[in-house]
């Protein structure tokens, strides 16, 4: 099947639908070679490159449009660091955590540090949402707003209790899905899905209760390795700096990015554009005789990450094989959950038009690989 050759007018425009790293936009790498002899290759202590952060703090404060008190902090390292910075510099003793996919668990595994209690895990099957059933003690809550391993996705709401920040892992679901900032304490994340730019950096939302809970960490005297500490993060980014060398490309892509959302009509824009895009596949799927959506609750399913299964008669690999060779990539499902299925990326940059093409590649595929 995968000699098959798929007629130029079904394909996309732009073939890439990755789960992450995500499609760039062409305007995006312009922007950074414009920025050759002027950013790169800068020291990142002095103006140009605090200037470019600065405009990368305001601008996401704009599209977030977050509460007063609340700062945009930034740190070396994705997120994957952030949770090993959270274990040492925001649990206080102990995390409860929603696990229902592999990035939450994840963070909930950061999270059983030996100077913390046992974290409390609440697990669902794959395709389905878990939800709390008690803080049991618990000092933060924790879970991903988007899962990117099996398209699920979860409302930001804080949770009930005194002393509990919430903190929500929105890596696959920044700057594509329209929330209200207010009812997280941290809204994390790294900037290659929707804001479509590289790795090298986490960045957060805190609320002020947040930046109490990390001086009030910092000035107990627990060890905490400096490279983690989101004291440094705070004093850094207020100084529209990192502790340690950030990538500029990374920031470079990532300030077009923001500027392209934000001039098109900021959050409730791109909130609308995904909705839009992810509608196409779950409707094809759901009217399909041959597919179906993964995750079986409507209220649940990304509206930045689709997941289809595929009946036992159809070879989901096959299909993205064919089309990888026609240069629609990144079709393949979550290599850990080993379903027949593909999952696409429907992420701010990606055209809902080229999902449509995409349906209609697929069902050529189907059509002829017989």
């Amino acid at each position: 099947m995968a000699s098959l050759t798929i007629p130029t007018d079904l394909l996309p425009t732009d073939g890439r639908f990755g789960a992450g790293p995500s499609k760039v936009r062409p305007d995006q790498i312009e922007y950074l070679a414009s920025a050759a002899h002027t950013i790169l290759g800068t020291s990142h202590r002095q103006a140009p490159v605090r200037d470019l952060v600065g405009r990368v703090r305001t601008g996401l404060g704009d599209l977030f449009q977050i509460p007063e008190g609340y700062e945009v902090v930034l740190g070396n390292g994705g997120s994957t660091a952030f949770w090993d910075a959270a274990a040492f510099a925001l649990i206080e003793r102990r995390s409860a955590h929603l696990s229902f996919g592999e990035f939450g668990s994840k963070f909930a595994k950061a999270a059983a540090a030996p100077h913390l209690e046992s974290p409390h895990v609440v697990t669902a099957p794959g395709g389905s949402l878990a939800e709390l059933d008690d803080l049991n003690g618990a000092d933060v809550f924790a879970y991903p707003q988007n899962e990117t391993s099996t398209g699920v996705m979860a409302p930001v709401r804080r949770a009930d209790g005194d002393n509990v920040l919430t903190v929500v892992d929105a890596t696959s679901a920044a700057g594509g899905i329209q929330f209200d900032a207010g009812q997280a304490d941290v809204y994390y994340f790294a900037p290659q899905k929707n804001f479509a730019s590289d790795g090298g950096l986490w960045i957060a939302l805190f609320s002020p209760a947040t930046i109490e809970r990390v001086e009030r960490i910092a000035a107990s005297g627990r060890y905490i390795p400096e490279f983690l500490s989101l004291k440094n993060a705070i004093d850094n980014s207020r100084l529209n700096q990192t502790l340690n060398t950030p990538a500029l490309s990374t920031l470079l892509l990532l300030e077009n990015q923001i500027d392209w959302i934000n001039g098109n009509g900021g959050l409730a824009w791109a909130d609308a554009r995904t909705r839009e895009s992810s509608s196409v596949l779950y409707d094809w799927a759901a009217a399909s005789d041959i597919a179906t959506p993964f995750v079986t609750n409507p209220e649940h399913r990304s509206q930045v990450i689709a997941t289809i299964d595929f009946d036992d008669s159809i070879d989901a690999s096959a299909i993205s094989k064919t089309l990888r060779a026609n240069g629609i990539v990144d079709t393949d499902p979550y290599r850990k959950l080993g379903r027949n299925q593909l999952r696409v990326a429907t992420f701010v940059a990606i055209e809902p038009d080229d999902v449509r093409k995409l349906v209609s590649s697929i069902d050529y595929v189907i059509a002829n690989s017989h």
